[in-house]
C-alpha cells in the first residue's frame, strides 16, 4: 500500500497534521511514525531545567476561544476545549511533563493514526514515491512530512570541544558544580537557563558567545533571551562575580585539573586571553538531522546547515513531495516571526494542510463571500484584526487576503501568496506587524515618542504591533495602509480606524 501522506514525528506539529487530516471530510491515507513509546518525546527531555517559556494565561477577561489564543502559547487547534492547554495547568510558564501529558492526550482523544517505537532509518525516493525504512518495514508514501524538529545538537567547531559537556548531558543539579568556575558557550536561552540554575553554587560563571544579547522584549522575537530566564544579567551588571564574554572560544585544552580556554575578545581588538574553567557547558541550540536520507532524497540545507532550504509551500527546493512541518519551518521565517514555535506553527501547519488539498486534493483554499463594496470589506477586515490569533502570534508570515471581487481567505503564507499560490488578481493583503525600525527603539524609554497611539496621519510611523492593509495588482504592491496603533489592541474607532480604511479602499477600487 502507498501512503498519500507519511508523517515522521508526533511532536506538536506531527500530531496537528495528522488531527487536520483525520478531520478532513475526504480523509486521505495517512500515517505517523514516531520513534518514541509515545508522542512529544523532545518535551521529556528538553528543556533541561524542565521550565517552559511558552505563556499559558488562563485568566483573559473573555471567554472567545480565538481571543484566548492570543495568550495561550501552547494549545494545539482543536474544537475540542477539553484540548486546550489552559485546562491542564495555571501555571504561566509550565513545567514540560505537562506539555508530554497533554500531547498524549491530544494523540488519543484526535484517534489520529500513529506508529509508535517506530525509529526512522533511511528515506529515498525513487520516481514519485518515497520508501521509508523503519526497523525491518519499509513504508512506501506519495508524499513525506517531515516533523521531527531540530533534533540535532548543533555543535560549534572548536578545537577541544570534545572536553566540554553538551546541554544534551550535562547534569542539572546545581550542587553537582559546587565551588566550581564555569565557563557556558552560547547566550540563548537554553545557555541562560542553565546559568540561571547554577547561580546558587557556582564560584564564577561565564556565559560566552560571538554575538551581542538580543532581548525578546525589545526585538519582539521570543526566541531572543526572555526574561524569565535573564537574571543572571543582575548578577553580571551589579559585578557578582559572574561575567559575559563578547567573543569566540578559539580552543579548549586539559591542564592539570583544570580546562584552559584561549579566548578572543569581540569588543577589545580581538584581545587573545587565556582562560581557566573547572568545567566548560555548550548550549548552542539545535539543527535539522539529515542523516536518514539517502542521496535521491537528501534536502537541501540552508543557514549554516542548520535548516532545510524551503519553498513559500514547506515544500524542499530540491525533492518534490517533501514537506517540512514545525520548528523546522522557521527557515522561511528566521528570527522574524514565531515559525520556530507552537504558538506560530501550529498555524503553519494549518496553512500546510490547506495547501496539500489544494495541490492534491483539488479543493480551492477555504473562502467566504464579502460584498465587494469599500464599507463591507472595511468591516470584513476591522473584524478579523480585533479577534484573529493566526495574525497576531504569526505576524508579517500569515495574511489574510481579500480580493477585489469579494473573496475572503484566511491565513495565507504572504510568499505564498505573492507567488500565486492563491490566484491572481487585485486584492488586500491584511497583516500584523511591527515596525520597520521596531527593534531599534527601547520600548522602556518614555523619551521615545508614541505619536502613532490612536492618530491615523503618524500610523506608518508606528514601532508597535499594528494591522498593515497593502492593495495589490498586476504583481506589484499598488498601495500601502497601516492603522494607528492602539493600546487595547482594537481597531476599530470609527474616525480612527474604519475611516480612513474605508477611504483606503474605495482610493484602490477606483470609487
Amino acid at each position: 500500500m502507498t501512503l498519500d501522506y507519511l508523517i515522521i514525528g508526533a511532536g506538536p506539529a506531527g500530531l496537528q497534521l495528522a488531527a487536520l487530516l483525520e478531520d478532513a471530510g475526504d480523509r486521505p491515507d495517512y500515517l505517523v511514525l514516531e520513534a518514541g513509546d509515545g508522542p512529544g518525546t523532545f518535551f521529556r527531555t528538553y528543556p533541561r531545567h524542565r521550565t517552559l517559556i511558552s505563556i499559558n494565561k488562563t485568566h483573559t477577561g473573555t471567554d472567545d476561544p480565538e481571543l484566548n489564543l492570543r495568550n495561550d502559547w501552547n494549545s494545539l487547534l482543536t474544537d475540542d476545549p477539553a484540548l486546550l492547554f489552559t485546562g491542564y495547568t495555571g501555571r504561566y510558564f509550565p513545567d514540560a511533563s505537562v506539555m508530554v501529558r497533554y500531547l498524549a492526550d491530544f494523540a488519543v482523544k484526535t484517534g489520529v493514526n500513529v506508529r509508535y517505537n517506530t525509529r526512522v532509518t533511511t528515506i529515498s525516493r525513487t520516481g514519485d514515491e518515497f520508501a521509508v525504512r523503519a526497523g525491518d518495514e519499509t513504508y512506501r508514501a506519495k508524499r513525506v512530512i517531515v516533523a521531527t524538529g531540530m533534533s540535532r545538537q548543533h555543535r560549534p567547531d572548536i578545537p577541544g570541544l570534545e572536553l566540554a559537556e553538551g546541554y544534551d548531558e550535562m547534569p542539572v543539579d546545581p550542587h553537582d558544580f559546587l565551588d566550581q568556575r564555569v565557563l557556558i558557550i552560547g547566550k540563548g536561552n537554553s545557555a541562560f537557563e542553565t546559568a540561571d540554575n547554577l547561580i546558587e553554587t557556582t564560584s564564577l560563571i561565564h556565559v560566552a558567545g560571538p554575538h551581542s544579547i538580543k532581548l525578546a522584549w525589545r526585538t519582539h522575537y521570543v526566541g531572543h533571551l526572555r526574561a524569565v530566564n535573564n537574571n543572571f544579567l543582575d548578577t553580571y551588571q551589579l559585578k557578582s562575580a559572574n561575567a559575559i564574554l563578547d567573543g569566540t572560544v578559539r580552543g579548549i585544552e586539559r591542564d592539570g585539573d583544570e580546562l584552559k580556554v584561549t579566548f578572543a575578545f569581540a569588543r577589545a581588538d580581538e584581545v587573545v586571553k587565556e582562560l581557566r574553567y573547572d568545567r566548560v557547558l555548550v548550549c548552542t541550540g539545535f539543527g535539522f538531522d539529515a542523516s536518514v536520507f539517502d542521496d535521491s532524497a537528501r534536502p537541501s540545507l540552508a543557514i549554516n546547515d542548520r535548516f532545510p532550504a524551503q519553498t513559500s509551500a514547506w515544500e524542499s527546493v530540491n525533492v518534490p513531495g517533501l514537506y517540512f512541518a514545525g520548528t523546522l519551518t522557521q527557515q522561511r521565517d528566521f528570527k522574524k516571526s514565531t515559525s520556530g514555535f507552537i504558538h506560530g506553527f501550529r498555524y503553519s501547519v494549518r496553512a500546510l494542510h490547506r495547501i496539500l488539498d489544494q495541490r492534491y486534493g483539488g479543493r480551492p483554499w477555504p473562502s467566504a463571500p464579502v460584498d465587494n463594496t469599500p464599507e463591507a470589506l472595511t468591516d470584513a477586515i476591522v473584524a478579523r484584526v480585533n479577534r484573529t490569533s493566526a495574525l497576531w502570534q504569526q505576524f508579517g508570515f500569515l495574511a489574510d487576503v481579500v480580493k477585489a471581487d469579494g473573496e475572503y481567505l484566511r491565513e495565507v503564507p504572504v510568499d505564498y501568496f505573492t507567488e500565486g499560490g492563491v490566484g491572481q488578481g487585485p486584492a488586500f493583503v491584511v497583516t500584523l506587524e511591527y515596525g520597520p525600525q521596531h527593534d531599534q527603539v527601547d520600548p522602556f524609554d518614555i523619551t521615545v515618542s508614541r505619536i502613532a497611539q490612536d492618530s491615523p496621519g503618524q500610523a506608518h510611523d508606528a514601532a508597535y504591533l499594528h494591522p498593515v492593509v497593502r492593495f495589490h495588482a498586476d504583481g506589484q504592491v499598488r498601495a500601502t495602509h497601516h492603522l494607528a496603533e492602539n493600546l487595547e489592541n482594537r481597531w476599530d474607532r470609527p474616525d480612527v480606524h474604519v475611516a480612513p480604511l474605508a477611504a483606503f479602499i474605495a482610493r484602490c477600487l477606483g470609487r
